[in-house]
């Protein structure tokens, strides 16, 4: 379905002009200069492997970090301090991987914590995102990594997910658009890993759950930007915890061999996903999975025994190895280049973070209109909410981000509007009568949702997998040291939490919890002018919104979330960010989502897609977001087969910008399928009283039905519905026949 390519940073004469001059020491280096000047990576890979011992490869397949030191290291806080090394073979100079973690940024060290995924998701912005990806790439090779799993990107299946917060929506086309940016953006400094592969939508079943997915939901739903990020040339894959149609995905051959290699003609390695990813060690290797990590455990206990029984082939080994040195020296430069401590937590990355906060900002409803504030009329603004005045970055796992300064929604409202004129309490109502305007921020935690950290099963399973404690190369009492920290230690916490992980885990509920319900309730009685802001990773139900004046959803708007919101409410930039998922009026309208299932299924239609079938309407359709005025699409024409130019307005008398979205059906289709789906986007900043036109490239593959290993491309009609969100009524209309 997608094209294939080579990321930019390894074209030929790029990679040629770092290695000339440079005196070649070791086997690895003289391979990656002849694989600059043009030899095949797999060639020269091979006859590195031809050069190992057998110890040295089956080293290669495994974590460097013997298992028990390695696990009290992480556990204490080792996770957030240095990245996690793998694969290396010193006598050859072969690096192997330096794995640190950064969805919203750097997880080593005092680090830039930008806006989650899910809220650049809703920025809908593609170029922002690449610029995203360059920085926390930047951060992360700065930190002595050069590998990094930053790229979750499982489909928002259900808003209850706890990890929602880590991938960038519900839309197939959007999440691969937004992943495949900030691969660009990463692989400009270390490889990148996509996770979790696949169909890993819930939490706290994670090692337990078996996802039944028939070919058609498979292809057509769940794996499509998986598909594209691997045509953007990423680094790597990452295998899920769980099971898909019976089989664990850490040794899913299916997935891993036969679609990610041989129908998509991936170029890569795979990880599993650490600690918990192998059932079967040996064969987890024979279905294509290269590096268990991120220590040495099972397979180191495991393998050996293997090849002799022959339950394992050498060759098996030998393929895997051969691909990640393959991909090592694909990405040779990675090693080559390294930037300056100094950029870690720089300012510049801050003023992007908190670029991308106004961007993402929605603004869901706003009566009057209330917002944008005229701060010169402003004498007193009563600021309610126990998240206020803390830094609520987002998930305390594997995501977490140690950055020393927050400037928090009250610190932002604070330094904007005057220290004097903004009071502040966590829920006593009485301080908003007679303030010119109350804001009241809601919403969740690391505490309410997140990675799971004590998943159901992990204790019995860890039985199951873990080496013994006393084993003599892996067990507590091995002399082991950690790597040196690459830059500064975790930033010291401000919200009264360890450096251990916190619980996590999916939500029970998508309403606010009932003491933020009756927060907004009481504000609502006593003061005409309340704004809203909701905190959070993914969808809330709102039966309050309509008893408010204005409602924004912030999301984890990372380091400068405050000041971004404090610019937004006074109208010096506009809220520009629109929902990557469907709000609906009652969670019953979703999917069923049991976060203790051991069995679920999954088929073609959840969120947007299911409202529209079952005839519910959403509050808050897919992308919408309302700005400081409205555009108007006025016209589109589709100039060729794959390309629509779509004219938009301004009416107003200052700058707007828009997101234009382009849904498209079939008529009469012979299939079951959504009424619309997705087919491209684009945003638009549009000057007062002026017309722009977009032009916007249609991903038609959206439609096309999977059936028996075949893509079929349907005949007949095709509407397309060129509108501001999902179902706008306001949408202009084309039919294409095709």
């Amino acid at each position: 379905m997608v094209a294939f390519c080579q990321p930019t940073m390894l074209e030929p004469v790029f990679v040629r002009s770092l290695w000339q001059g440079r005196a070649m020491s070791t086997p690895f280096e003289q391979a990656a200069a002849r694989v600059g000047a043009g030899s095949d990576h797999h060639v020269e890979a091979a006859q590195l492997v031809a050069q190992m011992t057998l110890d040295e490869r089956l080293g290669c397949l495994d974590g460097d970090t013997p298992f028990w030191p390695g696990l009290f290291d992480m556990t204490a806080g080792g996770y957030y301090r240095h990245p996690w090394p793998a694969a290396r073979v010193e006598r050859l100079g072969i690096p192997g991987i330096n794995f640190a973690d950064g969805p919203r940024g750097c997880v080593v060290g005092d680090a830039t914590a930008f806006p989650v995924s899910m809220a650049r998701g809703a920025s809908f912005d593609v170029q922002l995102e690449e610029r995203i990806g360059d920085a926390i790439g930047a951060e992360l090779r700065a930190s002595g990594a050069t590998y990094t799993g930053a790229l979750c990107m499982n489909l928002l299946r259900h808003p209850a997910w706890g990890r929602a917060q880590e991938t960038y929506g519900e839309d197939p086309h959007h999440v691969g658009m937004m992943a495949s940016a900030f691969t660009r953006g990463l692989q400009h400094h270390v490889m990148a890993c996509m996770k979790h592969f696949a169909l890993n939508s819930m939490e706290n079943a994670r090692f337990t759950v078996d996802v039944t997915v028939d070919e058609r939901a498979l292809h057509e739903v769940y794996l499509p930007h998986f598909e594209r990020v691997a045509a953007e040339g990423v680094a790597s894959v990452m295998s899920a915890y769980n099971s898909v149609n019976g089989e664990w995905c850490g040794q899913n051959r299916h997935l891993l061999t036969d679609i990610l290699r041989d129908e998509w003609g991936w170029d890569g390695f795979v990880t599993s996903d650490f600690i918990f990813g192998l059932r079967d060690p040996a064969k987890s290797v024979a279905a294509g999975l290269d590096i268990e990590m991120p220590f040495r455990q099972q397979r180191a206990l495991a393998l050996d025994e293997a090849i002799e029984t022959g339950e394992l082939a050498q060759s098996d080994v030998d393929r895997s190895v051969e691909r990640i040195v393959a991909t090592l020296l694909r990405f040779a430069t990675v090693f080559e280049q390294q930037p300056s401590p100094d950029v870690v937590g720089c300012a510049e990355h801050r003023a992007l973070a908190r670029t991308v906060a106004s961007a993402s900002t929605v603004l869901l409803r706003n009566e009057g209109p209330l917002l944008p504030l005229d701060a010169s009329s402003i004498d007193r603004i009563a600021v309610l909410g126990r998240l206020a005045a803390v830094r609520n970055l987002g998930d305390g796992g594997s995501s977490d981000v140690r950055s020393s300064h927050v400037v928090t929604p009250l610190d932002g409202l604070r330094s904007r509007f005057g220290f004097d004129r903004v009071v502040h309490a966590d829920d006593d109502v009485a301080i908003a009568a007679g303030a010119d305007v109350v804001v009241v921020v809601v919403g969740y935690t690391k505490a309410d949702e997140g990675e799971c950290i004590e998943a159901p099963g992990a204790d019995e399973l860890g039985r199951t997998i873990f080496p013994p404690i006393d084993h003599p190369a892996l067990g507590r009492s091995v002399r082991w040291t950690p790597p040196p920290d690459p830059v500064r230690p975790p930033a010291a916490s401000t919200d009264n939490t360890s450096n251990r992980m916190a619980p996590g885990g999916d939500r029970l509920s998508l309403r606010l919890c009932a003491t933020d319900e009756a927060l907004i309730a009481a504000a609502a009685a006593v003061n005409d002018n309340v704004i809203v802001v909701v905190v959070g990773g993914s969808a809330v139900v709102m039966p309050w919104a309509s008893s408010v004046r204005a409602v924004l959803m912030t999301w984890y708007s990372g380091v400068e979330g405050g000041t971004a919101l404090a610019n937004v409410l006074a109208g010096e930039v506009e809220p520009t960010g629109r929902l990557p998922f469907a709000v609906p009026t009652d969670a019953a309208h979703l999917v069923d989502f049991d976060r203790d299932a051991t069995e679920v299924t999954y088929d073609l239609f959840h969120g947007q897609w299911k409202l529209d079938r079952d005839g519910h309407a959403a509050h808050f359709p897919f992308g919408w977001g309302l700005g400081w005025g409205d555009v108007e699409v006025v016209g589109a024409v589709v100039s060729d087969s794959t390309t629509v130019v779509v004219s938009v307005r301004n009416p107003t008398e200052r700058p707007l910008s828009a997101v234009v979205f382009v849904h498209a059906g079939v008529e009469r289709s012979a299939w079951e399928r959504p009424p619309r789906r997705l087919v491209c986007f684009e945003r638009a900043d549009v000057e007062p009283g002026s017309t722009v036109h977009v032009e916007i490239e249609i991903d038609w593959s959206m439609l096309d039905v999977r059936v028996d290993g075949d893509w079929i491309t349907e005949s007949g009609d095709y509407v397309l519905d060129i509108g501001r969100y999902a179902g706008d009524p306001a949408a202009v209309t084309l039919t294409v026949q095709r």
